[in-house]
């Protein structure tokens, strides 16, 4: 980034869920921890550089422990003799907060950011922030913002969250990823303007690609309702504008901001037990019959154990060319709180059947110790009780206290926004032309700070079914639709987008929570929520549970929902044909 083209300030997000717990178990061994210490090796190579262009360098990379990392940033620039002026953030650290907590944050916004580098800071380092507060809070120096500056907030908020799972906005990540080259995706950067709006892009010669669609794609990315409720600003993600700006280049703007919420969001880790697995690997016949051999002979030593799961999945292809493919695989995960109880002792039980089992008998890893899981919950806090400060380079503190919120409005229609211009589909690896789709997302950083359950969703316009009484064709949802899932603790979510009125329509009518939870069982029992997003031609379900206590405690497979969407995507349904693509032409590749 600092090498590519032109920089005013290089924005680090180094904080998630997981992050936080690991950060916690470093401060248990040592109180002086608890900050990202591959920041300091990142540093290392680039803060002369970053001091000679005049760069700024923001970042949440204190953890637990902002204070210590400004301190370790000043010894690493006196060392290279590189003069920077580096400034802090802290406040959000709220142990001790309830017995069994490890760690207790709140997320902050912009404030202190913004404080810091008016002061003249070089360098500034913060603990737990909101992701896009990375983004608005330098926005609002740089323009001198007012704290009630509240649309033009909420436009550097939607860029801050499309910048903060890096490229995941230029190409990874993405449906649609055939489309480019994103062998080595070039990271996004934003061209704030004055009135809040922003371009999306990245510097020139870098891989990956910036189109309305990957951008989009990032805006659905754990997303709940219309509003975005910050510490700084609510923003109105229903009001959000996409517009192609030449190559590589996505205008956001149009984004409305209210007044924020009077609470901030603070989440909480705490080490929930003990977690061990066995991944038994089943060959050739009789999988099933294997696989419950192998459950009624570790029924005894599992007697007593809080928690086993037990997961088959079928891997293995009817007769198959390599032994790896005529395999299945079965995993034990067992959990306690007692380290004892899951322990060496019980995963040597289940090695200990080698002789005497099923035919074929090996597991993927030698017997291995319990190791701690973590648990992931979060609640709320009011503003006023958190000491938001900002440690100025002179070591001035300087406490930032949040204006009187204004009540949040209810739920209601924005303002018409224009559809947007349709794209050619042009199936599983199409990409959208510029100028698909508009976005009116409900965007939500990891672990925005002060969230609420959303509101009921804007009701669409009544349609006409598309494609009633037409021909049908079976296939992938994925065929048509591209998708984007994510994890927010314990709960879920997936965007869902398609191109063009006539597809939307079609997503819209057709793909009712109902039909989601048939589609992906693991969803049925659980209470999903629909919000739809016409102006994205989106919808965005919310599956509360999912992921049991959150990504620390391995709950599932897929522990952080990453995949979730792309398993959507691969189930098969009726859809009308004339919304699919043509037929890839004999011998090509599709």
């Amino acid at each position: 980034m600092l090498t590519g083209g032109p920089l005013d300030v290089l924005t680090g997000d180094y904080l998630a869920e997981l992050t936080m717990l690991i950060l916690g178990r470093d401060r248990l061994k040592d109180p002086g921890l608890g900050y990202a210490k591959t920041f300091l090796r990142q540093l290392e190579d680039c803060l002369g550089l970053a001091h000679e262009k005049g760069v700024r360098i923001v970042t949440n990379a204190g953890g637990l422990h902002p204070a210590a990392l400004a301190d370790a940033v000043r010894e690493l620039a006196a060392k290279a003799g590189v003069p920077v002026a580096v400034a802090h953030v802290e406040g959000d650290d709220l142990m001790p907060y309830e017995e069994g907590a490890l760690t207790a944050n709140a997320y902050l916004g912009g404030a202190g950011i913004t404080a810091c580098l008016r002061a003249g800071a070089d360098v500034v380092v913060t603990g737990r922030v909101t992701d896009a507060a990375l983004v608005s809070g330098p926005a609002a120096w740089w323009f001198d913002w007012a704290p009630d500056a509240y649309d033009r907030l909420a436009g550097a908020v939607v860029a801050g969250h499309v910048l903060e799972c890096g490229t995941q906005a230029t190409g990874g990540n993405y449906s649609f990823f055939t489309a480019h080259d994103v062998r080595r995706p070039g990271f996004p950067l934003a061209e704030v303007a004055e009135d809040g709006s922003a371009v999306i892009t990245k510097h020139p010669g870098t891989g990956g690609a910036v189109t309305t669609g990957t951008v989009t794609a990032q805006l659905l990315y754990e997303t709940q309702g219309p509003r975005y409720l910050g510490p700084d600003v609510t923003a109105r993600l229903d009001t959000v504008r996409l517009d192609p700006d030449g190559p590589d280049r996505v205008r956001i703007s149009g984004v409305l901001g209210e007044p924020p919420p009077p609470t901030l969001k603070v989440g909480v880790t705490r080490i929930g037990g003990w977690r061990n697995e066995v991944v038994f690997v089943l060959t050739g016949l009789d999988i099933e019959a294997k696989a419950a051999l192998v459950r009624e002979q570790l029924a005894g030593p599992l007697a007593g154990v809080e928690s086993a799961d037990w997961t088959l999945a079928r891997t293995d292809h009817e007769d198959a060319a390599t032994e790896e493919t005529a395999s299945a695989l079965l995993r034990l995960v067992v959990r306690d709180p007692s380290p004892d109880r899951v322990g060496r002792a019980l995963t040597s039980s289940a090695v200990e059947l080698a002789l005497g089992s099923y035919p074929g008998f090996h597991v993927t890893a030698p017997p291995g110790p319990a190791q701690p899981y973590g648990v992931f919950t979060s609640a709320t806090i009011e503003a006023t009780h958190v000491p938001h400060t900002a440690t100025l380079p002179d070591g001035t503190r300087v406490a930032l206290t949040p204006s009187p919120p204004g009540p949040t409005p209810a739920p209601q229609a924005s303002d018409p926004i224009p559809a947007p211009p349709a794209f050619e589909a042009r199936g599983s690896g199409a990409e959208p032309r510029d100028g698909d789709p508009g976005a009116q997302p409900p965007v939500t950083g990891r672990g925005g700070a002060g969230e609420s359950p959303a509101g009921p969703a804007t009701p669409a316009a009544p349609a006409t079914p598309t494609g009633t009484g037409g021909p049908t064709t079976r296939a992938p949802l994925g065929a048509l639709a591209g998708a984007r899932s994510g994890d927010k603790g314990g709960d879920a979510n997936i965007g869902v987008w398609v191109a063009g009125e006539a597809a939307w329509q079609w997503l819209r009518d057709t793909l009712t929570t109902d039909l989601l939870q048939a589609l992906l069982p693991e969803t049925a029992p659980l209470p999903v929520t629909r919000h739809e997003l016409p102006n994205l031609r989106a919808l965005n379900f919310t599956v509360p549970g999912l992921l049991g206590a959150g990504v620390a405690s391995g709950h599932r497979f897929d522990p952080q929902a990453k995949a979730l969407g792309e398993w959507l995507r691969a189930r098969h349904l009726d859809i009308p044909t004339h919304l699919l693509p043509p037929p890839a032409p004999e011998g090509t590749r599709p």
